[in-house]
């Protein structure tokens, strides 16, 4: 039995149709159509019932997916050990990243790491969906969690900075949009949550400014707020950084949740993981000002919140 076709089923019972699960491994759906059959005539079972629904597991493929996963479990866990004594500053490092904004950021501070080390070659996700550390879907990931919040007991991270949310109306519309100023007409952009989109207005200095729309990305609601279609309540990393937006006369500074690194406890002795690693804290601690508001105009120190907001994007 060739482990690569039982990567190609496993891929396929988790996601249920073979686009997914093509998308998920890199490769067309044809290609996981093909290996799965393969597997199947090898075995001598159907291990999946097609339908115009997407593909469901038989009796035969419930009962192999559990020694499937066993098996997926011991090649990871192999591939973990051996990666782990590498003490090459050499290889492929695998970033995920929660969005555009951190990625953004980690390309300005990598820049010089990769020119340190040429060998080492990145390749960067952004992504806030899970991701399995522990099956090698990624080797670091940066993860927002609420404060107070730890990484996972199966991963151990590095806290690297704050995310502290501020007020903030895009300088082009703030006639429109400034609640100080006569005239206008003030909303909030809202997220894709509105219980958490409620506590933070209510939190606010603004608690009587209606919200508006629904965006499901901070890079969308970012955009909105540039068009003018309200004012945005974000991250200090995302609209301080931005000359287009310009903070309200209240920003309301709330340290509401931590960025942190995280990586699997079998890559910890890896030469380049723990370089970058390394590099990654070194970096971030000189972008505090930033995460935390105090490069901001009229900054203020901000207050712990006890708003408990979702990790956005769990490792």
């Amino acid at each position: 039995m060739d482990w690569d076709d039982l990567r190609y089923f496993l891929a396929l019972a988790r996601k249920g149709s073979v686009r997914a699960a093509g998308a998920s491994l890199g490769v067309s759906h044809s290609t996981v159509a093909r290996r799965v059959e393969n597997l199947e005539d090898g075995l001598g079972s159907r291990l999946f019932d097609r339908s115009a629904a997407g593909w469901t597991l038989t009796a035969a493929g419930l009962q192999l997916r559990p020694g499937a996963e066993h098996v997926e479990a011991e090649m990871a866990a192999m591939e973990r050990s051996l990666s782990g004594m590498d003490e090459l500053l050499a290889g492929t490092i695998a970033l995920t990243c929660c969005d555009h904004f951190i990625s953004d950021l980690l390309l300005d501070l990598l820049a010089g790491f990769c020119q340190s080390h040429p060998d080492i070659e990145l390749c960067v996700i952004t992504d806030s969906r899970p991701f399995d550390l522990a099956r090698r879907e990624c080797d670091l990931a940066v993860r927002i969690l609420p404060r107070e919040a730890g990484p996972p007991e199966s991963l151990i991270g590095t806290r690297i900075g704050p995310v502290t949310v501020a007020n903030f109306v895009a300088v082009a519309h703030q006639a429109q949009l400034d609640p100080h100023l006569p005239g206008s007409q003030p909303r909030w952009v809202a997220g894709a949550d509105p219980e958490i989109q409620r506590a933070l207005i209510q939190g606010s200095s603004y608690p009587h400014i209606p919200s508006w729309g629904s965006f499901s990305s901070l890079e969308l609601m970012s955009q909105a707020a540039l068009q003018g279609l309200g004012l945005l309540m974000a991250p200090t990393y995302v609209a301080d950084a931005n000359p287009r937006f310009r903070r309200l006369q209240h920003p309301d500074l709330r340290h509401l949740a931590d960025l942190w690194l995280l990586c699997h406890p079998d890559l910890r002795a890896n030469a380049r993981f723990r370089a970058a690693r390394a590099w990654i804290a070194r970096s971030f601690q000189q972008l505090h000002p930033l995460l935390s508001g105090a490069s901001g105009p009229f900054s203020h120190p901000p207050v712990a919140n006890s708003l408990r907001v979702p990790a956005i994007g769990k490792p």
